[in-house]
């Protein structure tokens, strides 16, 4: 197989044609059916964009239209731009305006926000679409960026990151090794596809002609139920997960039988989460994945086993080792080689090239002459060789999967009415972080604050907590104390229930 992402569907299409390659809800599609419908929506953009487009943004939710115009997208050998009918109207224009998109494929859904977007042309394909004739796949380098995901930036512009072909393909050529898929196999689909980890749900299942199926909300209230009914052998999620099944009865001992493999990635995952999940899905490998959007999706990986929580610190798991053929390294806080404990710096041909700005650097370095990303991740050389994450270095955190700079959340506070300043704190609270906003200025109830952030900020980063102060607490170094407010964060939680 050649090193198009697009091929791996292909090739799922030569061994399962009459199979579904994905459901969502009451909506399915065969390979073949598929695969015919991207072929004439790839037409139609070179159509639109009068010939090869460069970048097309795929504005929809899972279904048809999101996983079919992903298809075509990359079928029309342009790089593509998820995004998500349900952000702030502002965020996905500047995600569209900064990769540069040059058409657009929507639902029913996303066309009311077309008009708020950059001007290019559209594709709506729940509207009757004049004759297109069904274009071959597009020819692609390795270097040509197969899509286009963004990061938060810490000055409260997304930050895109182009992921190539090249990448991708030394990422699959793992993937098809690490575990055996067939076209028996029916994978579930939780990530919303604005998340590299949707990338792997559909083209891992595509490449081997096996099924993706869109996981709802709701779903959630009995996965042992929804799982068995839709056949599903593989999980992939983030760990927040476990605790919600948890707390709706789900995790019972046995209860997931029909699992052969459960993947998790995206946050920290707790050793009594994994131990929880492998009880209720005894017959399931269970793996810790790990890596940044910079990075190619994951970039370690941990084996659970009942070794596990004797390598893990803090009652978390591992993370692992490195993929095959990356390099690490540990830096202690002068920068300097840590053997056993450090900032984790990894490079290798999952590593990609750099931001869409080139303002932007983030962690992306040169060391020795050398390309590097510093992941801002603390880890730990377990005795085994594994490695163990131990928090961040930096300021960003994980809330409900996102991977979040608090400077974000900072710079969104700013532009509320009356605000002069503000500090964002994350504190661990049972499965997930809970984010507390301190500020100066005006005072102003939660819920008007929540009502403005809507505008800027996806719904599940809108933090719950804040507290005016008349001044920021400083350190002897004259900046902001972040560990004082930290401890008066965690009693804000623990006050109101949220934290033991």
């Amino acid at each position: 197989m050649g090193h198009a992402l697009y091929e791996r569907f292909r090739r799922g299409l030569a061994a399962a044609r009459d199979r579904a390659a994905f459901r969502a809800g009451s909506e399915q599609l065969t390979y073949e059916q598929a695969d015919r419908l991207a072929l004439r929506w790839a037409g139609a953009l070179a159509d639109l964009a009068g010939g090869r487009p460069r970048a097309v943004g795929v504005l929809a939710g899972k279904g048809v239209t999101g996983y079919v115009g992903i298809l075509a997208a990359s079928y029309a050998g342009a790089a593509v731009v998820p995004l998500n009918p349900d952000f702030p109207v502002v965020r996905t224009r500047r995600m569209a305006a900064a990769a540069g998109i040059d058409a657009l494929i929507t639902d029913a859904a996303g066309e009311s926000l077309v008009d708020q977007l950059p001007a290019v042309p559209v594709l709506a394909t729940h509207r009757p679409m004049p004759g297109h004739t069904e274009a071959a796949p597009v020819a692609v380098a390795p270097d040509d960026p197969a899509y286009v995901l963004f990061t938060s930036g810490s000055t409260g512009r997304p930050k895109g990151v182009p992921i190539t072909h090249a990448n991708l393909a030394h990422y699959f050529g793992l993937v098809d090794c690490w575990w055996t898929v067939t076209p028996r196999d029916t994978f579930s689909q939780t990530f919303d596809t604005t998340f590299d980890c949707s990338m792997f749900d559909l083209f891992t299942a595509w490449g081997a002609g096996a099924t993706a199926v869109a996981v709802p909300p709701v779903a959630y209230r009995d996965l042992p139920a929804f799982v068995a009914d839709q056949g599903i052998t593989v999980w992939f999620s983030t760990p927040s997960a476990i605790g919600l099944v948890r707390r709706a009865g789900g995790l019972r001992a046995g209860s997931l039988p029909g699992l052969r493999l459960s993947l998790f990635a995206g946050e920290a995952l707790k050793c009594v989460d994994a131990a929880d999940w492998q009880r209720a899905a005894p017959d399931s490998a269970l793996e810790n994945l790990y890596g940044p959007t910079e990075l190619t999706i994951t970039v370690t990986r941990h084996r659970w086993s009942p070794d596990s929580p004797g390598l893990g610190v803090n009652g978390m798991a591992p993370i692992g080792r490195p993929n095959a053929g990356h390099e690490h390294l540990l830096l202690d806080a002068a920068g300097r080689p840590a053997d056993t404990e450090g900032e984790l710096w990894l490079t290798g041909p999952q590593l990609t090239s750099g931001y869409l700005d080139p303002a932007e650097v983030g962690g992306y370095a040169r060391r020795d002459g050398r390309p590097w990303y510093a992941t801002g991740d603390r880890v730990r050389r377990a005795d085994n060789g594994e490695l163990v994450y131990l928090g961040r270095a930096d300021s960003q955190v994980q809330v409900r999967g996102w991977r979040v700079e608090l400077a974000e959340i900072d710079h969104a506070v700013r532009g509320c009415a009356g605000v002069e300043d503000a500090v964002t704190v994350g504190v661990a609270a049972g499965d997930s972080t809970e984010l507390v906003v301190f500020y100066t200025g005006q005072d102003c109830p939660a819920g008007r604050f929540a009502a403005q952030l809507r505008d800027t900020l996806p719904v599940g980063l809108i933090p719950r907590h804040y507290r005016r102060l008349a001044d920021m607490p400083l350190n002897a170094n004259r900046k902001v104390d972040r560990v004082e407010l930290r401890g008066r964060a965690e009693k804000i939680l623990v006050e109101a229930g949220r934290v033991d």
